[in-house]
């Protein structure tokens, strides 16, 4: 079947829903509702380019089918050639700009532009798996250095021996979330572990979760919803224990989601902090809830963000690292723990291209 159907189907829907967006982004109550009209503004962000190109198209159009009649009702070959060229120049242009939003529909989503926060978790093996998650996070240290991303570490929990049980970060950048969307999921790493003595190969687990970064307008964080207490911060083993109670912990009731800081000395800070993780695995959580209820959408994705869903593994005693979701091994682990990701990404992307196109094809 050709995608040039549900393609124009796909921009009249996004044309109708943008002009009434707009109407209701001119209504006076609306605007006073700035929740509301917020969310309408990013709404309409959303659609205003498909909008454009269903304009564009249909003006397109329009000229091909005048060319068209003018070749129909032509009585000299001069006034043929016009017509002809004309058409042979207006179908390019209607083709290009249905090749414009394949690529639209099929690259950007209501998540599209967002920063995000990262987490780290060490899972089965240890010490080791939290050395692990540890080496994880430098990966994506170093590939947020090689694309000019800012990262910010907003919690922390180390391990005695330099490995880390959880860690939290913001990265924010131009097309943060599009370029790190898939890699949420299982790790796993095969190799001698530090602390082996006998050299022997150990398979060890760390989980990812890259969610988009939420804010205040899409989560309502209710004080009634949450509940919070306050505590004395430690590092590993007990140390460094604070003499007053600047660590959080909140607990969203509805969900039953919970977030602990304790990096900052302030309590204000790790409050701040806490809610900002909160809310994002508050978006993240209806997010999945919503992909649970449309089983079409679960299909056209190459995983389900899913934390017990293994991803990737790092075999280092071969210097190999594996996606399981498309397939691919390179030799160069080396690179990769170093923020080379281009490659694997860019299969990923393209992985999900093709799935989201099928998707789009049979949707008619």
């Amino acid at each position: 079947m050709s995608v040039e159907e549900p393609v124009r189907r796909h921009l009249a829907e996004a044309k109708a829903r943008y002009a009434e967006l707009l109407r209701l982004s001119q209504d006076g109550e609306v605007a006073a509702d700035h929740v509301r009209a917020a969310a309408i503004q990013r709404e309409m962000g959303r659609h205003a380019r498909l909008a454009g190109l269903y304009d564009e198209l249909s003006a397109a159009e329009a000229d091909l089918a005048e060319a068209r009649a003018l070749l129909a009702d032509a009585e000299d070959e001069e006034t043929r050639l016009l017509a002809r060229s004309e058409i042979e120049e207006k179908e390019a242009l209607a083709r290009r700009i249905l090749d414009d939003a394949v690529d639209e529909l099929l690259t950007t989503d209501e998540l599209s532009g967002r920063d995000v926060i990262l987490e780290i978790r060490a899972g089965t093996g240890g010490d080791e798996a939290a050395l692990f998650a540890r080496d994880l996070f430098r990966m994506y240290q170093r590939f947020a250095e090689r694309r000019g991303y800012r990262m910010e570490v907003l919690s922390v929990v180390g391990t005695e021996l330099g490995g880390v049980r959880e860690v939290i970060a913001s990265i924010k950048g131009r097309d943060v979330y599009q370029a790190l969307r898939y890699e949420s999921g299982g790790h796993r790493v095969q190799r001698v572990p530090e602390t082996e003595a006998q050299g022997r190969i150990h398979t060890s687990l760390a989980t990812v979760a890259v969610m988009p970064e939420a804010d205040e307008i899409e989560v309502d964080l209710k004080r009634d919803d949450l509940k919070i207490d306050f505590f004395r911060a430690s590092g590993p083993g007990g140390q460094k224990v604070n003499k007053t109670s600047s660590a959080v912990r909140i607990i969203h009731l509805p969900t039953g989601l919970k977030v602990e800081c304790q990096d900052e000395k302030s309590q204000h800070k790790n409050r701040a902090r806490a809610l900002k993780i909160l809310a994002s695995r508050i978006l993240e959580h209806r997010r999945e809830k919503a992909q649970a209820e449309r089983a079409d959408l679960r299909r056209s994705q190459i995983g389900s963000g899913d934390r017990n869903e293994r991803i990737r593994t790092y075999n280092f005693p071969q210097n190999r690292v594996t996606d399981h979701r498309v397939n691919l091994t390179l030799y160069n682990l080396a690179a990769v723990m170093d923020g080379d990701l281009d490659e694997l990404l860019a299969r990923l992307h393209e992985r999900q291209r093709e799935l989201r196109l099928k998707a789009l094809v049979e949707s008619v």
